[in-house]
């Protein structure tokens, strides 16, 4: 009789499954809030591995952006000076000798 007793009360301490997304968040809250007290130095093993992954990440992302501004503004500059010197160019147009190619009236 008291395995049944003690039956009874193991199936009024499990809990039903959550109803809705928040009661589901809730719970697995609450979860992870047991665990991280229960282990507090594997949460900071957490803390300290992917912290530092993500510090690394935006540490590198900083950096291809920057070049890539870089980059772009050399681009630019270079474009901006093919333009000034074709322009240049096409102002100051030179008489060339005629070719086999161009037509030569009679």
């Amino acid at each position: 009789m008291a395995t049944q007793r003690e039956g009874e009360a193991s199936q009024e301490t499990t809990t039903t499954p959550p109803a809705s997304l928040s009661e589901l968040v809730q719970e697995r809250y609450r979860k992870i809030k047991e665990h991280a007290e229960t282990y507090p130095y594997v949460w900071g093993s957490y803390t300290l591995v992917y912290g530092g992954l993500a510090l690394w990440t935006i540490y590198r992302w900083r950096k291809l952006r920057k070049t890539e501004d870089r980059v772009r503004a050399l681009q630019e500059r270079l474009r901006k000076l093919v333009e000034n010197e074709e322009a240049a160019n096409s102002g100051t147009s030179v008489k060339k000798a005629p070719t086999s190619d161009d037509k030569v009236p009679k």
